[in-house]
């Protein structure tokens, strides 16, 4: 039987357990084993990206004595590879006959029935997944070695990268734990944005760095303790250039997986002011050693720095910001998150369109706070790689304080209150009791 067949297996391998070695195993003794290996796209096109990367999970299964060869598989769809192999079998555990493989599984009985190909289905392996196993292992997935790649994975495997502000621990675990269900696909947020407004708005502070960079790694590193996400560092101006490596490798050892700097000088002024006549931004090449110093400093390549341009928000027009890109892109920045305060993306979207014809393109960052009426499809269409809403949870929650304060003290008692707010078991129930 198996003398010169092919037998094809689909696997994402981030974790190998008995199940996979079962699937392989059999797939064995019907010929040589191909195995179509997902991309990290391809799986985040239905779930989390797996916590190894393609080449890792590659090393791993090429040495696993029943594979004769590993190829990538850059779809769910099983059919382009089965095209370029025309293998005699296909190897499958019967799980996929419900849920969001399916359909896969039609196809590639349809597309098996060209060549008078077989699909193979032994039963699936009980009380054994990777995501229980992922369980066990989380303190380990969580190390701040392991959170500081993950954001330019997901920046790689994504058509764009959802992040929402978190001002404390209780909204990281929100983010944390938050999904929705869409045509069967999880909807959710990929990682937190540190806000130095948000932060400094929680500690009773103006938004002009009165808190400072110790305080606000502090509050980062509660949040950090208690989720497992990436999380984007908001650093206003970076301050002095002398400091920034320092406040890098601080950053590192919490975890963060990026740098978010403006490129404004002095004391800092919210972008969102209508009156900006007291900012002042910086020359380009004085930013680009920001840059440059962030980028020796890093331990781990995988440490991203995006650099945000002010020209809009300071009337500078779109020649100065693009301009500023190709420098900044030049000195090192891994991404350029263009600001805007119009109601529209208008500004931002022509940026885009001019800054995608250089050679020194890299992804772009939107903060939709004042065009919030955008969709994230059309910031995809324009080139835009990461998306932070950056304010909404803590503008969420005052309001709903504010009128539950008011509540108790029109009725001087809490019932009226507790007809409009969560039960306290609610929020025992989110915090983990290792």
């Amino acid at each position: 039987m198996k003398k010169n067949k092919k037998v094809y297996v689909g696997l994402s391998a981030d974790i190998l357990h008995k199940g996979h070695i079962n699937i392989l195993k059999t797939a064995n003794s019907y010929g040589d084993v191909y195995v179509g290996l997902l991309t990290d796209k391809a799986i985040a096109s239905y779930k989390n990206i797996p916590y190894l990367n393609y080449e890792k999970r590659k090393i791993v299964l090429e040495n696993i004595k029943y594979v004769k060869k590993v190829i990538p598989q850059r779809t769910l769809d099983y059919v382009e590879n089965l095209n370029l192999i025309k293998p005699d079998f296909v190897v499958h555990g019967d799980d996929w006959k419900s849920g969001v493989q399916k359909k896969t599984r039609k196809r590639v009985i349809q597309t098996l029935k060209i060549w008078s190909g077989k699909l193979i289905e032994p039963k699936y392996t009980k009380n054994i997944s990777s995501t229980s196993i992922k369980k066990e292992l989380e303190n380990i997935i969580a190390s701040p070695e392991n959170r500081v790649s993950r954001l330019k994975r997901l920046m790689k495997s994504k058509n764009i990268v959802r992040i929402l502000e978190s001002h404390n621990s209780l909204t990281g675990l929100i983010i944390e734990n938050l999904s929705i269900k869409e045509n069967k696909k999880k909807i959710e947020f990929d990682g937190m944005w540190s806000s130095s407004l948000t932060d400094s708005a929680t500690k009773g502070k103006p938004d002009n760095s009165s808190v400072d960079f110790s305080s606000r790694i502090a509050s980062l590193n509660e949040m950090m303790d208690v989720t497992s996400k990436p999380l984007v560092f908001d650093a206003d101006n970076g301050g002095q250039l002398e400091h920034l490596s320092f406040l890098v490798r601080s950053l590192e050892r919490s975890g963060a997986s990026a740098i978010i700097m403006e490129d404004k000088v002095g004391l800092k002024k919210n972008s969102l002011f209508k009156n900006q006549a007291d900012a002042k931004q910086d020359k380009p090449h004085i930013f680009a050693n920001k840059i440059k110093k962030i980028c020796n400093s890093r331990q781990q390549s995988d440490f991203m720095v995006i650099a945000r341009i002010e020209s809009f928000i300071l009337g500078k027009g779109l020649n100065d910001a693009l301009k500023r890109a190709e420098i900044y892109s030049k000195a090192g920045a891994d991404a350029i998150l263009i600001h805007s305060k119009e109601k529209t993306p208008a500004e931002i979207f022509l940026f885009a369109k001019k800054f995608r014809k250089s050679k020194n393109f890299i992804p772009l960052v939107s903060v939709p706070s004042t065009y919030s009426k955008v969709y994230e499809n059309d910031l995809i269409k324009n080139g835009f790689k990461l998306v932070i809403y950056a304010n909404q949870l803590l503008r969420a929650a005052y309001p709903a304080m504010q009128n539950t304060a008011k509540t108790i003290l029109k009725n001087r008692r809490a019932f009226e209150a507790d007809k409009k707010i969560i039960p306290i078991k609610e929020i025992i129930s989110l915090i983990k009791n290792d």
